[in-house]
Parts: structure tokens; C-alpha cells; sequence
């Protein structure tokens, strides 16, 4: 399987890959082309920049993941960035949350094709999701204020929650009160604003 092309594109990111995790981004990127676009999980102008667009865009947060734990990614959608993430870090454990039907059995199919390891899919409301986890992943899931509030019940003491913010983002009337937020601005990838890292106070 051809797999070209993601060592240039994610080592600017501070990736890197080894060829079974190439070879399943490939494969997961030609599943979210014929699958996902049809579906209406990925918008059919982005069917062409899907490397770029979404999985690389996904793939900036790996330097900022700890050694070990749980991840939560909420609102999945079509496994992004969880998916992304879990193929570049198959070390940690990875829960999906996906209420939406369709969407979570796409998820459960690419978990199965891609032989995805220490993963789940979570089929349900995520205000029924008690399990503690050192982070949780929003990526176009809701404001900053209200991502905060549904992934500050899941975090452990310490957790963060790694949230893609869009370009006009700001610091002084974005953030959520009683939080602590550290920015990573963009890596030069097209309409990608910065990855925000949120923790207790």
C-alpha cells in the first residue's frame, strides 16, 4: 500500500511515523473519501484536501499527548482527530464518543479495518460517559465554554483538554473562568487556527 508523503507531512508537526502507522493513515484516509464524504461526516469541498484539511490538522496534537492514559475524544464524528490519533500513538488507551448512529458504526468499521488496538467506540450521550481520563480531544465539537464544562466532570486532577480553536480565537473572551490555557499556534497548515491546552486552575 502506498504511503508516500506522511513523513514530509507531519514531521514539520513534530510526528513521527513508522510505515504501519503510514500505511493506516492511508487506508483510513481513502475510507474517509469513499465513506464519510458520501455520508455527510466530511464536507464534500474538503473530499480533495483530506490529508491536510483534517488528518494532518489532527495529527498536531501527538506532541502534546502524555506517556500514558486514557483519551476521550468527544463528538468523534468520523474519527477525527481520535482516530488520527490513535494510529500515531497506539500506546494509549482511546474511547470514541459518537451519539449519532451511522457515524458510530463507520467508526466501529474503521476500528476493524484498521486493526486498531485498545480503542472503543462509545454509542451514547456523552453525558452518560463517567469513566475518569487524563484527556479529552474537541475538534469542531462545541465553544470553548461548553467543551470545558462536558470535559472538566471526565478529566482526572490533572488531566488537559486539547481543544482545535479556530483562527479569530482569543484568549481574553474566549476562555472559559477557572481555567488555565496554554496555546500552539498553527504549523502553517491552510484555515488551522491554534491547538488550545486547557487545565484546572
Amino acid at each position: 500500500m502506498k504511503h508516500e508523503g506522511w513523513g514530509k507531512g507531519a514531521h514539520p508537526l513534530g510526528t513521527e511515523l513508522d510505515a504501519t502507522a503510514a500505511e493506516r493513515l492511508t487506508l483510513f484516509e481513502r475510507m474517509l473519501r469513499t465513506r464519510a464524504v458520501p455520508m455527510g461526516m466530511i464536507a464534500a469541498s474538503d473530499a480533495p484536501r483530506i490529508r491536510e484539511r483534517h488528518l494532518l490538522d489532527s495529527l498536531r496534537a501527538v506532541p502534546l499527548l502524555p506517556p500514558s492514559g486514557t483519551v476521550c475524544d468527544l463528538g468523534s464524528g468520523a474519527g477525527l482527530p481520535g482516530v488520527a490519533l490513535c494510529i500515531a500513538r497506539p500506546d494509549l488507551r482511546y474511547v470514541l464518543v459518537e451519539v449519532r448512529r451511522n457515524r458510530a458504526a463507520f467508526l466501529s468499521d474503521v476500528i476493524t479495518a484498521l486493526e486498531l488496538d485498545d480503542v472503543i467506540v462509545y454509542p451514547r450521550r456523552l453525558q452518560t460517559f463517567r469513566e475518569p481520563v487524563e484527556v479529552c480531544t474537541a475538534r469542531a465539537f462545541a465553544s470553548p465554554g461548553k467543551t470545558w464544562q462536558a470535559a472538566g466532570r471526565l478529566l482526572t486532577k490533572a488531566g488537559r483538554l486539547i481543544y482545535w480553536a479556530g483562527a479569530s480565537f482569543d484568549t481574553t473572551t474566549d476562555m472559559p473562568e477557572g481555567v488555565d490555557a496554554k496555546l500552539f499556534g498553527s504549523t502553517g497548515l491552510a484555515r488551522s487556527g491554534p491547538l488550545v491546552i486547557m487545565t484546572r486552575t
